[in-house]
């Protein structure tokens, strides 16, 4: 299967609901579900190499789900920027579940789909249509660092247009460069999807997500952050779901310093890390991808 499907959930919200884009891969009746869920300004189709391989090592017995978040990629952008946030993605995610309607669920998060991932596990009043049963985290923990995320927020919320995909492409690779080492065709495939035609001007393109997803995040405080942080370690220590915390050895999202805690309370994550990564791993280099392979097939 080399390309996915491409499909759409309607999701309900405050201002008369939207549609959620999904990406499947892997047999469509499997009732093993992987969900893979992308960061904050990325979109579903971040996991084609790791949805490739898993759906070749399992056979036929798996179906891996990429969403686009809401705000990005094939998704509608919200009428209300004040609900790009965690809570608001959660309700979406618990929609999307129950129509999947999994037996087995597995969920692989980088970055803000790990921190969507960590709600759904650590609540469990959440009508989730089965517990999570194995959980990976891709460099992102309770706590974050507030350098990381004020450079993060830099980038955000900015309309740009580019003559071609490869002007986009190396555009992106300026501003992600922490992501590690990659070919040239690697990253150009990476970025395809980063952005969509700009309307009117043949030609042109520009980034796939609404910038008004930089909204809430712009609003964000110190003391803010510290106060989600505390509530997230709370959520962390409540989840039950075998985790693996996978982690670039350069982040200044996720420090050694929370990864260790990680692997000391809750769940008691299996740690790995990878050299020459920072924030955060691609799962496209094929160590990182048996990494996870290997943890969800096992």
């Amino acid at each position: 299967m080399s390309e996915p499907v491409l499909n759409y959930i309607f999701c309900p919200d405050a201002s008369g609901g939207h549609r959620m884009a999904y990406w499947e891969w892997g047999n469509p009746q499997s009732t093993h579900v992987v969900v893979c869920v992308h960061g904050l300004s990325r979109q579903g189709r971040d996991f084609d190499v790791l949805a490739q391989a898993l759906c070749a090592k399992a056979g036929n017995s798996i179906r891996v789900v990429c969403p686009d978040v809401a705000g990005r990629g094939q998704s509608d952008w919200l009428k209300d920027p004040a609900y790009y946030q965690i809570p608001a993605y959660v309700a979406d995610m618990l929609v999307l579940l129950a129509h999947l309607k999994p037996a087995t669920l597995d969920w692989v998060g980088t970055s803000m789909g790990g921190l969507i991932g960590m709600v759904l596990c650590g609540q469990p009043d959440l009508p989730l249509p089965v517990p999570i049963r194995r959980l990976v985290l891709n460099d992102v923990g309770p706590a974050m660092q507030w350098q990381a995320l004020q450079r993060i927020g830099e980038y955000l919320g900015h309309s740009v247009q580019f003559s071609s995909v490869q002007q986009a492409a190396d555009a992106l690779w300026a501003v992600s460069t922490s992501f590690g080492p990659h070919t040239p065709e690697q990253w150009l495939a990476f970025s395809r999807h980063m952005v969509k035609p700009v309307v009117g001007e043949p030609g042109l393109v520009t980034l796939h997500y609404d910038p008004a997803i930089a909204t809430p995040f712009g609003a964000m405080t110190q003391e803010s952050v510290a106060q989600a942080e505390a509530q997230l370690w709370q959520v962390y220590d409540h989840i039950t779901a075998t985790t693996l915390l996978t982690r670039g050895a350069q982040s200044d999202l996720l420090t050694v310093e929370t990864a260790q805690a990680m692997v000391a309370r809750g769940p008691k994550a299996r740690l790995v890390e990878f050299e020459g990564v920072g924030h955060a791993p691609t799962f496209i280099a094929d160590k990182q991808v048996q990494t996870v392979t290997d943890f969800l097939l096992d």
